[in-house]
C-alpha cells in the first residue's frame, strides 16, 4: 500500500499517438490537508475513494488505499467535497515495463499536462519519452489537492 511515484510536467501532445486509453476524470477532496488526503474521484464509469498518507522525505513514497465505490455514491460525496473539483482526461502510455499516466486538466488547470509513472522501488530506472519535460515530483504546485484549491490559471 505504498505508492512510488515520479512527476513530470509534458511539452506537447505528441503521446496521443501511443496511448492505449483516454478516460475524462472529475475529483474532490474530502481532505486535503498533507499528512491525510482523502480523495474522490470519477474515472470513466467507475467511482473511486482514496486515501493518501504524507510523502516520505524523498517525496517519492507515500501510504496509499483505495476502493471502488458505486458511481452514484462517488457522484453524491463529490457534493460534499472542498471547492475546486478537478476536472481531467488521462491518457494511458506504455513504455518498457512502465505505464505513463498523462493528465491533460481543463476548466481553472487549462494548459497543464502532468505524467506520472509508478515504480517499484525509489531507485528503479525507466525510460523517459521526449515528450517529457521538467520533473515535478517534489514540487507541491503539482498535487491534485493543490491545483483544486490554487488553479494553475491563478498561478
Amino acid at each position: 500500500m505504498i505508492e512510488i511515484e515520479r512527476k513530470f510536467l509534458v511539452k506537447d501532445d505528441s503521446f496521443k499517438r501511443d496511448a492505449f486509453t483516454e478516460n475524462h476524470i472529475a475529483q474532490g477532496y474530502l481532505s486535503s490537508v498533507p499528512e491525510r488526503t482523502v480523495r474522490v474521484r470519477i474515472k470513466g464509469k467507475k467511482g473511486f475513494l482514496t486515501i493518501k498518507g504524507i510523502s516520505n522525505e524523498s517525496g517519492l513514497s507515500r501510504f496509499e488505499w483505495e476502493k471502488e465505490i458505486p458511481v452514484e455514491e462517488a457522484k453524491n460525496l463529490l457534493l460534499l467535497c472542498e471547492k475546486g473539483v478537478i476536472d481531467k482526461t488521462r491518457f494511458e502510455v506504455k513504455l518498457g515495463n512502465h505505464v505513463y499516466e498523462i493528465d491533460v486538466f481543463h476548466g481553472q488547470n487549462d494548459g497543464l499536462i502532468i505524467a506520472e509513472i509508478e515504480l517499484g522501488s525509489e531507485n528503479e530506472t525507466f525510460e523517459k519519452p521526449n515528450w517529457l519535460s521538467n520533473e515535478v515530483t517534489n514540487d507541491k504546485h503539482y498535487y491534485n489537492s493543490y491545483l483544486s484549491n490554487n488553479p494553475y490559471k491563478s498561478w
